[in-house]
């Protein structure tokens, strides 16, 4: 396979989460050529935004330069291509929350907060700014509780963030700022899972901030970086700093 169809597929690839790759390519080994309905249609199901485009930008290289190549071979290059990203397991990634552009390969802000919490196996460190309206991180972290996984919420006490995490009361620790005089916030907004793997960005934790709001945020998946990071989060709840206390 030559010319700019490798490429082509090859982004489409990078853009599309696993669930929308598997199904591309299981549209792909039925169809019989470019111009098969099945893939009309599988574009009309995933509208977002650029993603037809970028679709019909594949079909027409398909068709100018490899017409005789079947779908099958084209879905089989998208597994390549995705195994070997996989391989790479680069060490950050683009996380949005609001409306996606084809600009960028791009993962929603609420998916990617409940697969890092999910990830967890033996501590999860959570800051953030504001909390409310998440009932189902809550639920991620009691699974997380019930898999004995420590964990620490980094909340800011003029925002009453420790409220939505109630219920977990016995199974979690909070710390709040150490003194309410200070002009300071705490503003930051972490997921760390097991000090190998982080969401950071400007949403909090909140319904909105998660899915309808304009933000943006980076997984890291450094270990090193990540866990100078949590390092640094767990020095501030220590006796050196007595930047936090328990809550």
């Amino acid at each position: 396979m030559t010319g700019r169809l490798p490429r082509l597929l090859a982004a489409l690839g990078k853009r599309l989460p696993a669930d929308r790759l598997a199904d591309l390519q299981h549209h792909l080994r039925t169809a019989d050529s470019p111009a098969d309905p099945l893939l009309d249609r599988w574009s009309a199901d995933h509208p977002a935004a650029g993603l037809s485009a970028q679709l019909s930008a594949v079909r027409k290289t398909w068709q100018d330069e490899a017409p005789q190549l079947p779908g099958t071979a084209l879905a089989l290059s998208l597994a390549t291509a995705a195994a070997a990203e996989e391989e790479k397991e680069p060490p950050a990634e683009l996380v949005v929350s609001g409306p996606t552009s084809s600009a960028i390969p791009v993962r929603l802000t609420s998916g990617i907060a409940i697969e890092v919490i999910r990830s967890a196996h033996e501590s999860l460190l959570i800051a953030s700014f504001a909390a409310y309206g998440i009932a189902e991180i809550v639920a991620e972290l009691r699974a997380a509780a019930a898999r004995n996984v420590r964990i620490d919420l980094l909340l800011e006490e003029s925002t009453s963030a420790a409220r939505a995490f109630g219920p977990l009361r016995d199974h979690i620790r909070i710390w709040h700022r150490a003194d309410h005089s200070a002009r300071s916030s705490l503003h930051a907004k972490v997921i760390a899972a097991d000090r190998r793997i982080a969401l950071l960005g400007s949403a909090n934790l909140t319904g909105r901030a998660l899915t309808d709001n304009v933000e943006i945020g980076v997984i890291l998946r450094d270990r090193r970086t990540v866990g100078r990071l949590v390092d640094h989060l767990h020095w501030l709840t220590g006796p050196e700093a007595r930047h936090l206390r328990p809550g």
